[in-house]
């Protein structure tokens, strides 16, 4: 990767590319270091952001353009403080496990943070690496002194859950009570005392299988698409690949070029022929934000927009590989079974009653991480959590970024900007 290619907007520092490149390596080196050993296992700051995701970026970047100071930073105990806390061992989020030969020229909707260009020089370069590289330039360009892999366990309200001593034994006034600890070595822990927290843990760590008749005693393999790394792996037999979204048509196209594949779906595939425009975007992003204001689970983003009919997914329907059928009845040992082919619904095919398989890959999404938000109580009878824009109506304190309508990169930018703001306001800071 060219170096000299990468450049910042004017209100951010220049960073050190050999220091960027060292600071994707060693990541996972420090754990709360600046923690004041006054107050043995408890830090009190401003603001958690929980995520070091797109979302959690957005949202640093806006508390520190606002003057608050990143923990580990000189003068942060001085004054507003933020901190960053995550559980990946290095930069990147969720990308740096995509499957390698995902590159950024076919990685669906990867987005520029703000105040920093995203200029990839080879299309043709894995996602997994790029978007990482220029994550971990963005951490060190802002000093976001990001803490990883630290894992949050739980947040309590400090008026509702014991709090340990701090010395002087007082408690903080509606504060929130975030218990982390260092993945490499759990006995470390650190509980931070704090007035707001973002929530941007993003859905990456809570991969959703579905509930089918026969899983157990398939026999053959079973994967997320989570999981998945090469199609390769999978080139010992038939694969039967379930889900209509994103990564089921990238995964199809990858698996058919090493082995055959049969897709099923729950609904028909909805093909969106027609420029996306950002009107299509504020008229999906507005479906899913009135379910998240209902207090009701939101639907992915994609189940609102459709699959957008590129070259590459006409060439695939023509082929026959992104053919789907109506997802089966249930799996027996070593094949997947329909009583009977329902009537067939536009986009649709036809097929045998029983397909024998090697592989089922389960290409079926991911459910919002946030069970450590569980303390706090903050789900309605829906089922989901009941928003204003990035804000739980239920308790002011919490922005949830990247979920709803913001899981998205470019979504995921708005929110975080959205989520200060909220929080600026009703802390005063």
């Amino acid at each position: 990767m060219d170096d000299s290619t990468r450049t910042l907007a004017e209100d951010a520092p220049t960073p050190q590319t050999r220091r960027s490149r060292r600071a994707l390596r060693e990541a996972g080196a420090s754990v709360a270091r600046a923690t004041p050993t006054t107050s043995a296992d408890v830090v009190d700051v401003d603001v958690v952001v929980i995520g070091a995701g797109q979302a959690g970026l957005s949202a640093a970047y806006h508390l520190r353009r606002s003057g608050l100071v990143s923990v580990g930073q000189r003068g942060w105990d001085g004054g507003p403080s933020f901190v960053v806390l995550d559980d990946e061992p290095g930069p990147g989020g969720a990308w740096q496990h995509r499957w390698p030969s995902l590159t950024m020229e076919r990685a669906h909707g990867v987005h520029e943070l703000p105040g920093m260009p995203l200029v990839v020089p080879d299309p043709a370069e894995p996602a997994a690496r790029a978007v990482p590289y220029y994550f971990a330039q963005y951490e060190e360009a802002y000093a976001l002194h990001v803490q990883r892999p630290v894992r949050v366990t739980a947040v309590h309200d400090e008026g509702h859950a014991p709090v340990p001593s701090t010395g002087a034994g007082e408690r903080a006034g509606g504060r929130l009570l975030v218990h982390s600890h260092s993945v490499e070595q759990p006995g470390e822990r650190v509980v931070w005392r704090a007035r707001g927290l973002v929530n941007a843990t993003g859905t990456w760590g809570k991969p959703f299988w579905p509930a089918y008749p026969g899983r157990g005693v398939f026999g053959g393999r079973q994967l997320h698409a989570r999981d998945f790394r090469s199609a390769a792996d999978l080139a010992d037999g038939h694969v039967v690949v379930v889900g209509g979204g994103t990564s089921a048509v990238q995964l199809l196209l990858e698996v058919a070029k090493a082995t055959s594949t049969t897709w099923v779906t729950r609904r028909p595939p909805t093909w969106r022929d027609e420029e996306f425009t950002p009107e299509v975007g504020r008229e999906a992003v507005a479906l899913v934000e009135q379910r998240t204001r209902a207090g009701l689970p939101p639907d992915s983003v994609v189940s609102v927009t459709g699959l957008p009919l590129t070259d590459a997914y006409r060439a695939g329907i023509e082929s026959g590989v992104l053919c789907a059928r109506p997802v089966f009845s249930r799996i027996v040992p070593g094949a997947v079974e329909w009583d009977e082919v329902p009537a067939l619904e536009g986009g649709w095919v036809d097929g045998p009653s029983r397909v024998e398989a090697r592989t089922i890959l389960w290409c079926t999404g991911f459910r919002a991480a946030l069970d450590h938000l569980a303390p706090l109580g903050l789900r309605a009878r829906g089922g989901g959590i009941v928003m204003d824009g990035t804000q739980v109506v239920a308790d002011p304190r919490v922005q949830l970024v990247g979920y709803g309508p913001s899981a998205s990169t470019v979504g995921a930018n708005r929110a975080g900007r959205e989520a200060v703001r909220h929080l600026r306001r009703l802390l005063s800071l």
